[in-house]
């Protein structure tokens, strides 16, 4: 009885490793184009959403992004609050930065730089709202240095700016 317990035990356990096996060569079987792109589209939206909301037309900053650069962010340095310097200045290059850089990593098209330049929005981000890094900033710094890292992938506008000579 005890024999045939551990060999069908064995047989399980082989077929238990050749299963994940198989399971590992479909998963690495992926190309890196996709999640890539799925890391491009999901750091884009929550930016370009924001982004969004920072604008009442073409330029002519909203209400809200207004008074939350003039009254309400402060940026958490050293343990102390600070305004942030020229606040309208910073609500515009937000708000431009927050459409343009979210689209650019859609397209894929300067990928590493747009990426790059999200991680440095992220990081002003986390002074300004200490609370969110686990929830938000975390995530978001994660999949921006990854992208700066690796870069768009084959599914993108970059690898087309790569000039060949022969």
């Amino acid at each position: 009885m005890t024999i045939e317990l551990a060999s069908s035990r064995g047989r399980c356990c082989a077929a238990l490793v050749s299963f994940h096996r198989r399971a590992e060569r479909l998963l690495a079987s992926i190309p890196q184009s996709l999640p890539l792109l799925a890391l491009r589209i999901g750091l884009a939206i929550p930016f370009f959403k924001s982004g969004l909301t920072k604008w009442d037309g073409f330029l002519t900053l909203s209400t809200g992004a207004r008074f939350l650069f003039e009254q309400e962010f402060k940026l958490h340095i050293f343990g102390s609050q600070f305004p942030y310097p020229m606040p309208l200045t910073m609500a515009a290059a937000a708000g431009i930065a927050e459409i343009v850089l979210p689209l650019l990593l859609v397209l894929g098209l300067f990928t590493r730089y747009a990426a790059l330049g999200l991680l440095a929005m992220t990081a002003v981000i986390q002074l300004t709202i200490p609370e969110g890094w686990a929830n938000f900033h975390l995530p978001w710094a994660a999949m921006a240095l990854t992208l700066v890292v690796y870069g768009g992938g084959r599914i993108a506008l970059d690898p087309f700016l790569t000039i060949h000579r022969d």
